[in-house]
């Protein structure tokens, strides 16, 4: 049994915005349709990260080379830009009001080891930063017959410490050569634009190492002994961190949001989100905001798309991390591409899975607004409460490894709406005072 007490008169924060995703549903440059999903469920953020992977028009979608695909061209002239197939996709998300997070650099390589064409540092540093300006000017400043699109987030990059050396599928440079690259462009679009944009980077791999080896790193708790968390990999990956943090310290480059990974579970995630902002902190940039805008908690674990349990591991996963120091979250991703980590949208139907239901319900309490006391939430059993105006809701999601019987100190002005594959958001006659759930299962309770 599961006993939960909520105090809406004890406001806590606001809700954050856990529940952006990466990606978009789409296929080619005339079916935006299944992007509606997306507005329905009040997606905070879509980030367009990977692009380069979709169907049919990979090619051609904002990343810079493909942008700017002679880099020996005149970054000047509006003639060395190819914009047209990203116009049409960046077209289709403002006209949806989707508010985009622009990642400014290439797709992943996953075949690197045959031949890597675009993940080499750019062959001139500043040439790129100004580049990058010029896309920046074309969405933002109507350049090169653009547009006044007002985007904000502007990610430097991703994943430069993806892999050791020889293996790694994001940047075949040193991570010298990256801290300068991100310094550099990160200096140059601050001069530019001042504070109508947020800079940052640079989607780190993973904080798995401060778990691994929490004494190496100055952290708290007994290492995982796994492989994930266990490796000279994430070695590296801290270390990368520490030596990006420390360089763009003296050298006053700008850092308005830290970007990162995660692909484990939810406790672990939330104690690597506690770890960032505690290595933040020590370095000085404890009020810079954080956002973990890739994260995926199903396909390490062997849990198929379109279940249950991927719903209510992700549910889980919004949940637990409103109660961490992350800002932003964006799962990955919502892609109609058939990978195991495309587990939004099923890719024939572009119908949404039940995965869906849970970032639609975690929407209610986002448009609430303020987050409420919640008493009772524990490992395996998350909850989170809002109010607003005139509504009131807890949401809750079960992934114990049993059923529970779930106690609130609700009346019966409240209903029961259960989130499963077999309850796509449905409403039920339960009492909100006193309810079984099971299971893999998620529940909103609201007036």
């Amino acid at each position: 049994m599961k006993t939960l007490s909520v105090d809406f008169a004890r406001t806590v924060g606001r809700i954050k915005p856990m529940h952006g995703v990466g990606h978009a549903p789409f296929l080619g440059m005339k079916y935006f349709d299944p992007m509606d999903h997306l507005v329905r469920a009040g997606i905070p953020f879509v980030r367009l990260h990977d692009m380069g992977l979709t169907q049919l028009v990979g090619p051609h979608l904002v990343d810079v080379p493909n942008i700017f695909p002679d880099f020996d061209a005149d970054e000047h002239d509006p003639d060395s830009y190819d914009f047209a197939f990203t116009d049409r996709l960046i077209a289709a998300l403002a006209e949806r009001g989707l508010n985009l997070v622009y990642r400014l650099g290439v797709s992943i390589e996953n075949y690197q080891d045959i031949r890597a064409y675009r993940i080499h540092p750019p062959k001139d540093f500043p040439k790129w930063a100004r580049i990058c300006e010029h896309i920046v000017r074309h969405y933002n400043e109507g350049w090169a017959d653009g547009f006044h699109y007002g985007i904000r987030y502007w990610e430097i990059w991703n994943e430069p410490e993806n892999a050791m050396v020889g293996k790694n599928q994001m940047w075949t440079g040193t991570a010298e050569q990256f801290y300068e690259l991100y310094a550099t462009t990160a200096s140059h679009l601050k001069a530019c634009f001042g504070d109508s944009v947020m800079v940052g980077g640079y989607a780190a791999s993973g904080l798995y190492g401060a778990l691994g080896y929490p004494e190496r790193f100055g952290w708290r708790g007994e290492p995982i002994a796994d492989r994930r968390y266990q490796h000279e990999r994430e070695i590296m990956r801290i270390e990368f961190l520490q030596g990006f943090l420390s360089y763009i310290k003296e050298r006053k480059a700008p850092l308005d949001f830290f970007s990162w990974h995660s692909y484990v579970d939810v406790e672990e995630t939330a104690e690597m989100a506690e770890y960032l902002r505690a290595l933040m902190e020590r370095y000085g940039y404890g009020e810079v905001e954080t956002h973990l805008n890739e994260w995926n908690n199903s396909p390490r674990y062997g849990i198929k798309r379109g279940t249950s349990a991927a719903e209510a591991k992700a549910a889980a996963m919004l949940l637990r991390m409103q109660d961490s120091p992350t800002d932003v979250l964006c799962y990955y991703q919502a892609g109609v591409i058939a990978i195991g980590y495309d587990g939004m949208f099923d890719p024939v139907t572009f119908q949404p899975y039940p995965l869906y239901d849970s970032f639609l319900a975690f929407d209610e309490l986002y448009r609430m607004g303020e987050q409420c006391e919640v008493k009772g939430t524990e490992k395996g059993f998350y909850a989170v409460a809002a109010k607003g105006e005139a509504s009131l809701g807890l949401m809750c999601v079960n992934v114990t490894g049993e059923a529970q019987t779930v106690k609130t100190n609700l009346t019966g002005d409240f209903s029961v709406w259960l989130l499963d594959a077999e309850h796509r958001y449905v409403k039920t006659d339960l009492n909100p005072s006193e309810f079984s759930l099971a299971n893999d299962q998620v529940a909103m309770v609201k007036n």
